[in-house]
C-alpha cells in the first residue's frame, strides 16, 4: 500500500444500534418495540436474553463518547429508537427527543459527527398491531416520525439514513421467522420489502424539508452470490440469489424497478406497487451506505449455503475480505451514486478460555484484511467516502442474544465495564493516521 492508504477526509467511526445497546427500555415513556415482544417470547432469542439492559448506553453516554474520542473516531453511527419518540401515532414523546438531543450535543462538542439511522429494526410495538410493514400505511407512520427527528435535530445533523438493512427486516422478520416480528409469509416479505422502500422514499422528503442540505442515504447489506461450480445450473441459482438479495432494493432505489428475473422467481403480482410509488422509491439519494460481513455459496438445489473454511468468524460466517472489493466496484460500475460508506464491517469472535478479553488478533486480522481491499477499492476509483467498523461495543445481538461479541470494546455484562480491545488499539492507530497498520 501507499505510505497514506486513505485520504485526510476519510470518515473513520464506529457503529452501534439502538435496541442492541440502549437498554432501558421501559424508561423516560418509551413503549414496546417489536424486538421487545419478540424477545419476550420464549424460545425466540438464545438464552432468552433480553434487550431490557443491553449495555446500559441510555446511562453511560458520556462515557462511551469519551471511548470514542480516546479511540479517536471522527464519527459515530447510531440509529435513533422509533418507540422513544412517537408513543402512537401523532404522539410525540419529548422526552425522547431530549436524549438525542443531548446525545447529539454531546458528540458535536468532542468533534465526533453524528451519523444517525432512522430504523434499525425497532418498529414501535402499536404499528405493528396496525399490520407492521406489510401494511402501506406503516410507510406514512415512518415518514412522519422522520419528520420530526429532523426538525429536531437537523440543525446539527447532516448525515442521515433512513433504514438499516431493508433485507433483512423483510426476509429475516417476514419469510425465515428468525427475526422479529416472527412471520413466516412470501407475500407479506413481498409487501414489506416494497413498503420499506416506499418509506424510504416518502422520508428522503420529509428529512430535506425539516433539514435543508441534509445528505440523505440509506444503508444495505451485501453478498457476493458465487455458485458452487461451473454447471450452468449452479450458475444460474447464484445469479438469480444476486437477484433477490444485492439488487433487489439497490435497483429501485436507482430508478430500474425491480429486477425482472427476481420478480418471476418469487410470483410476485405487484399489486402492492401503486402508480408513483417507483418515482418515490426512487429519490435521490447523496450516499449509499454498505454492509459487508462475507459471502455466499449457492447450488441449485436451491438451499443457500455458506462456504465452510478453516477461517471463520463464531458466527460461522466464512472470511472472504475479497468479497468487500467485489461489492464495492461492482456497485461503482452499475449504479451511478455520488458516495460510498462502509457503513458496517466486522467481525464476532469468542473471548476464549483463558485469554484476555481485549487480546483478539483474529478481528484485528479481520479488519485488516478488509481495510486492505477498501483502500485497494479506493485507489480503483471507487468514491468510498468513509468506514464504521461494527460494532464500538459488545451488545444484544439479535436472535443470537449476547452470546455473540462484535465489539472492539469488550462490555462485561454484569457490571457494563468497558475494555477496549486491541483491535480498538489497532483502529485507533489506523485512523491516526490513515495508514493500515501491520499485523
Amino acid at each position: 500500500m501507499h505510505a497514506r492508504d486513505f485520504p485526510d477526509d476519510f470518515v473513520w467511526g464506529a457503529a452501534t444500534a439502538a435496541y442492541q445497546i440502549e437498554g432501558a427500555t421501559a424508561e423516560d415513556g418509551r413503549v414496546p418495540s417489536i424486538w421487545d415482544t419478540f424477545s419476550g417470547t420464549p424460545g425466540k432469542v438464545a438464552n432468552g436474553d433480553t434487550g431490557d439492559r443491553a449495555t446500559d448506553h441510555y446511562h453511560r453516554v458520556s462515557d462511551d463518547i469519551a471511548l470514542m474520542s480516546e479511540l479517536a473516531l471522527g464519527a459515530y453511527r447510531f440509529s435513533i429508537a422509533w418507540p422513544r419518540i412517537v408513543t402512537s401515532p401523532g404522539v410525540v414523546n419529548e422526552a425522547g427527543l431530549d436524549f438525542y438531543d443531548r446525545l447529539v450535543d454531546a458528540l458535536l462538542e468532542a468533534g465526533i459527527t453524528p451519523f444517525p439511522t432512522l430504523y434499525h429494526w425497532d418498529l414501535p410495538q402499536w404499528a405493528q398491531t396496525r399490520g407492521g410493514w406489510p401494511a402501506r400505511d406503516t410507510t406514512k407512520h415512518f415518514a412522519d416520525y422522520a419528520g420530526i427527528a429532523a426538525e429536531r435535530l437537523g440543525d446539527r445533523v447532516r448525515h442521515w439514513a433512513t433504514l438499516n438493512e431493508p433485507w433483512v427486516v423483510a426476509d429475516h422478520g417476514h419469510l425465515t421467522g428468525e427475526h422479529a416480528p416472527g412471520h413466516t409469509d412470501t407475500g407479506e416479505y413481498l409487501a414489506a420489502s416494497h413498503h420499506l422502500l416506499l418509506a424510504h422514499g416518502l422520508a428522503v422528503d420529509r428529512i430535506r424539508d425539516a433539514a435543508p442540505g441534509a445528505h440523505v442515504g440509506i444503508v444495505l447489506n451485501f453478498e457476493p452470490k458465487h455458485a458452487a461450480s461451473d454447471h450452468p445450473y449452479d450458475v444460474r441459482a447464484a445469479w438469480l440469489e444476486h437477484a433477490k438479495m444485492n439488487a433487489w432494493f439497490l435497483d429501485p432505489l436507482t430508478g430500474r424497478g425491480y429486477p425482472l428475473p427476481a420478480i418471476h422467481d418469487l410470483g410476485w403480482d405487484q399489486e402492492e406497487v401503486l402508480d408513483g410509488d417507483l418515482e418515490v422509491i426512487g429519490a435521490t439519494i447523496d450516499f449509499l451506505g454498505i454492509n459487508y460481513y462475507t459471502r455466499e455459496i449457492v447450488d441449485s438445489v436451491g438451499s443457500p449455503t455458506r462456504l465452510r473454511s478453516d477461517r471463520r468468524t463464531a458466527m460461522d460466517w466464512e472470511v472472504y475480505p475479497e468479497g468487500l472489493f467485489e461489492i464495492l466496484t461492482w456497485v461503482t460500475r452499475e449504479y451511478d451514486l455520488p458516495a460510498l460508506y462502509v457503513t458496517e464491517n466486522g467481525a464476532a469472535y469468542d473471548d476464549g478460555t483463558g485469554t484476555p478479553p481485549f487480546d483478539d488478533t483474529e478481528r484485528v486480522a479481520f479488519l485488516h484484511d478488509h481495510l486492505t481491499m477498501a483502500a485497494r477499492a479506493l485507489e480503483g476509483g471507487v468514491p468510498l467516502k468513509g468506514w464504521f467498523v461494527w460494532s464500538l461495543l459488545d451488545n444484544f445481538e439479535w436472535a443470537h442474544g449476547y452470546g455473540k461479541r462484535f465489539g472492539i470494546v469488550r462490555v462485561d455484562y454484569d457490571t457494563f465495564e468497558r475494555t477496549p480491545r486491541a483491535s480498538a488499539r489497532w483502529y485507533a492507530d489506523l485512523v491516526r493516521t490513515g495508514r493500515i497498520p501491520p499485523l
